[in-house]
């Protein structure tokens, strides 16, 4: 999949004003498997808006990459993009991270605590240590099997909590 896609799909995203919704606040209630260790504080959550791009391997869907726009109180912040990685489209910093824990939520993708390997920048996502994926709904890929070559786009929310150490 081509670079071009990401930038296709959040553009899309960005005109079609589906990423306007306000930041949503970390719910309550988070699995133990998604907690954050001890020694790191809460920087931000924003809400993401998005599609999970699948494409055909071998007879079955796979994730080929997500596609999303961040938006606090209604103003895009972010995109993220494969990697995963989460750009500021305010300051330019970057996080990418790998995922090292999850936690199940019915009819929608996984929940998700990541671990940052990548920093760049000295904007809002340049310390981040830990990033979770928490409230999702939907984006999980098609029942059953797929033809040779074919990709599909299901649409997902998340929010995304930032974590910072100290």
């Amino acid at each position: 999949m081509k670079k071009t896609t990401v930038a296709l799909a959040a553009g899309a995203l960005l005109a079609g004003g589906a990423a306007t919704a306000s930041a949503t606040p970390a719910p309550a209630k988070v699995p133990d498997a998604v907690k954050v260790p001890d020694g790191n504080r809460h920087l931000v959550t924003f809400h993401g808006e998005g599609v999970q791009i699948y494409g055909c391997a071998n007879g079955a869907w796979t994730l080929v990459q997500p596609a999303a726009v961040l938006s606090e109180h209604g103003k895009p912040v972010a995109l993220h993009s494969k990697g995963p990685v989460w750009t500021s489209t305010v300051d330019g910093s970057t996080v990418g991270a790998a995922a090292v824990a999850s936690a199940p939520r019915p009819d929608a993708i996984p929940q998700l605590l990541l671990k940052a390997d990548l920093n760049t920048g000295d904007g809002v996502f340049g310390k981040v240590t830990y990033i979770q994926r928490l409230a999702t709904r939907g984006g999980v890929a098609p029942a059953g099997s797929c033809p040779p070559g074919a990709q599909t786009a299901v649409r997902y929310s998340a929010d995304y909590a930032f974590w910072v150490a100290g």
